[in-house]
This record gives C-alpha cells, structure tokens and sequence, in this order.
C-alpha cells in the first residue's frame, strides 16, 4: 500500500516560554513543516493580520504576557472571521468556563504543552489536516499503551499515541487509508479489562501514525475512556 501524501504546513507557536517554543518548532520541522514562533499577544496578532492566507494551525498560549486571557482567542477570530484552526495549551486553562467559552469560539482543541517531543506532532495530525478528520473540541491525553488493530483479516500490534472521548492515535509507520474500517482492542492504565471498539481511520501521516474516529463503543467503555480523559486533561499545568 502506498503512502499516504503529506502536505507541507504553517503552524505559528505562540508561548512565552523558550522551552516550549523551541520544542514545538523542533518537532514540526522536523517532520517537514513550517514553524512560525512568537512570544507576545501583540507578535501573534500582527502575524494573524500579516499572513492570514499561509496560516494552517495555531497553536496558543492563552497567558501570554499582556493577554486577557479568552478575550486573545476574540481578538484573533476578530481578524480571521474563525477561519483558522487554533489548539491552546492546556496548561494555561483555569477554569472549566473558560473551555466552554473556547468551545463557542470554535477551538479546534488542547495540546498539552509538556507532551514529549515524538507525540507533539500526532496531536498536531488531525487539526493540520482538518479535510480528512472530524475535528472535536474535546481534549486529547498523550498515551503510550499497547493496542492492537484489525482491518480485514490482518492484525497489527502497535502503541497509541493519545485519546479522546471520541478516538485514538496509533503509532504506526504504515497508517491504512482513510475511511478504512478497524477494530482496536487496548486496556486502560489500572484496567484489568480490555476495551473493544469500532471505528474508521480518520487521519493518516506516515511519519507518526493514523487516528481512528470510534464508531461503536459499549455504554461501559466509554465511562471508562471518559473518565481517563477528563482526569487527566488538567493534570499538568503552568505554574
């Protein structure tokens, strides 16, 4: 099977802090896109009015210095009319009002800041390539457990590379297509069960992996999955 093609991206990388700037750039250009950093509200704004055309995905520090907050993520849908993809830094959500207001303002997502540079880009993946995924504003937890997969009569056996309430990442250097139908099996942290699901390959990227969008999930399973996520989505925070 052949590889899935990769467009090149434009991600601006907007946080105070040099560490996570410069790991961020590091990982997405190393995987061959474009990484555009800056380190104040008044940078990132006049790099949204700039080059609005070439942007694909912003990726937010929502205390930058200066920056009221929600109100930064107002202030670039001012400019872009909500037409750019933008991921916030989970660490830098206060409160649970916040990501509801975030949600209204169509925030494709969270990404945690201190993810370790291999699993920055896979939470990249769907919101650079929002054609082929059903983007969701629900949080997604960095997590390398074991899973297996099977499409057709083949399984395979790989690690994941986060979850949502609605899907997994599976590490993976030969991703299916998408739309492929799949069954994964994997066992939660602590768990002693297994959890199977139904679902379609979603997003494909040949240097990380492939996400599969669930499509049926027991009742039980999901509580499950549910309550993993919502622990662990504030779990690390900016001082």
């Amino acid at each position: 099977m052949a590889a899935p093609s990769v467009a090149t991206k434009t991600i601006v990388i907007a946080d105070d802090t040099a560490f996570v700037r410069d790991r961020f750039r590091a990982a997405c250009e190393g995987a061959g896109h474009k990484a555009i950093t800056v380190k104040s509200a008044a940078e990132l704004l006049a790099r949204v009015h700039a080059d609005l055309a070439r942007i694909d995905l912003i990726v937010l520090d929502l205390r930058l210095p200066h920056a009221p907050g929600v109100d930064l993520v107002r202030s670039i849908r001012k400019l872009d009319e909500g037409r750019l993809p933008i991921l916030v830094f989970s660490g830098t959500i206060a409160t649970a009002d916040e990501v509801k207001e975030l949600a209204a303002l169509g925030v494709a997502g969270y990404v945690n800041e201190y993810s370790a540079v291999q699993h920055i880009l896979p939470s990249l993946a769907p919101h650079l390539f929002p054609d082929n995924f059903n983007r969701r504003s629900s949080p997604r937890v960095v997590l390398g457990i074991p899973i297996q997969y099977r499409f057709g009569n083949t399984i395979a056996a790989a690690l994941t590379l986060n979850l949502s309430h609605g899907g997994i990442a599976i590490r993976t250097t030969s991703p299916l297509d998408n739309g492929a139908k799949i069954r994964v099996r994997f066992r939660m942290p602590g768990s002693k069960k297994d959890i199977d699901a139904e679902g379609r390959v979603a997003w494909a990227d040949r240097r990380v992996g492939m996400g599969v969008q669930f499509e049926t999930v027991e009742p039980a399973n999901q509580a499950v999955i549910d309550t993993f996520v919502d622990a662990h989505f504030f779990s690390n925070r900016k001082a």
